[in-house]
């Protein structure tokens, strides 16, 4: 008692603050530990997720440089065989034209001939004719068709011919596919042509 009368009230209100005052300052230093290892673990949570987001922004870069470069590597692909395409058709039907227009000079001379010599009528068949005319030309034949319009029919024919077959090869080209077994556009033009063309008049009647 002679301790807190020397102490007096106000004596222990001081020492009662002092004491809360510690009270609180080792709260604070408690919670400031406390927030800033919570403030580290949110500062790793954020490196995390900002790199996470960095990977997904990059893969995403990735599979559309992947994907441009692939589109333009079928565009180039798909150009070329078509191209070649073309090529081989244009080729084809020139050729296939400038040898039905050969044969249709040659039949003319050859009629040309026998008109000047009469002598010759009747006795073979005309050389470059098959005895036993089938299809096309047997019917062109048959229908009384002049040398010239016989031309023309072959002609036709073989421009419908070439252009079914270009139709058939350009549809064969596969757009969006790079399969090394996938087949040329070459091979693909003669499958959609197999075995030959169709008959026409002047160029592809037998011959003896």
């Amino acid at each position: 008692m002679s301790l807190l009368r020397l102490i007096g009230i106000q004596g222990i209100a001081g020492i009662a603050v002092s004491l809360a005052l510690g009270v609180l300052l080792l709260l604070q230093k408690g919670e400031t530990r406390h927030w800033k290892s919570e403030s580290g673990r949110f500062e790793q949570l954020y490196t995390g997720e900002q790199a996470a987001l960095a990977g997904t922004v990059a893969n995403y870069r990735a599979a559309a440089d992947a994907a441009r470069a692939s589109d333009q590597a079928n565009l180039a692909r798909v150009t070329a065989e078509q191209r070649t395409i073309n090529q081989r058709s244009s080729n084809d039907f020139e050729q296939r034209l400038a040898a039905a227009r050969a044969v249709a000079l040659r039949l003319r001379g050859e009629a040309a001939a026998a008109a000047a010599d009469p002598g010759t009528r009747g006795s073979a068949p005309m050389p470059g004719l098959s005895a036993t005319p089938s299809g096309p030309a047997q019917a062109a034949r048959e229908d009384g068709l002049p040398q010239s319009d016989a031309l023309t029919a072959t002609e036709q024919a073989i421009q419908l011919d070439e252009l079914i077959g270009w139709v058939k090869a350009q549809h064969s080209v596969e757009p969006n596919t790079q399969d090394e077994a996938r087949p040329s556009a070459g091979e693909r033009q003669q499958a959609a042509q197999p075995n030959g063309r169709a008959p026409s008049p002047l160029v592809d009647t037998p011959r003896n």
